[in-house]
């Protein structure tokens, strides 16, 4: 059985997706990737690809406890940045977010990305609740 979490603690979809499904016979949960909109304003944040990791993961944080989870429970990330040259200022920020046992990661640069965000990251946790 697959459960839709939606929470406006972080963005609303903006397209046909949702923002996580629970998959209950797995206890997993697969977020939608994030992009650095604060979900006050619906705008990307400013301040540079640091503040926009930043406003991401607190968005992945707010789904995934919507979701019955915690960043503590992610197992996998894929992050997705327009520019690799923006991967070291990401990741001080990531490895911010993930101190102990931090999950799978794997890195890729795209064209662009919506509402011309810098960087996206999707998350596979486990399910807590």
């Amino acid at each position: 059985m697959k459960r839709v979490i939606s929470t406006d603690k972080a963005p609303a979809a903006v397209g046909p997706y949702s923002q996580a499904i629970v998959a209950s016979a797995s206890s997993f949960v697969f977020t939608a990737g994030q992009i650095g909109i604060n979900p006050d304003t619906k705008k990307i944040v400013t301040g540079g690809i640091q503040a926009e990791t930043r406003q991401v993961l607190e968005n992945l944080k707010a789904v995934l406890k919507a979701a019955g989870s915690d960043i503590d429970q992610v197992i996998k990330c894929t992050v997705f940045l327009t520019d690799m040259a923006n991967f070291g200022a990401m990741n001080e920020i990531y490895e911010s977010y993930f101190k102990l046992n931090p999950p799978a990661r794997s890195a890729v640069a795209v064209k662009q990305l919506p509402l011309n965000a810098q960087v996206e990251i999707e998350a596979i946790a486990m399910a807590t609740a």
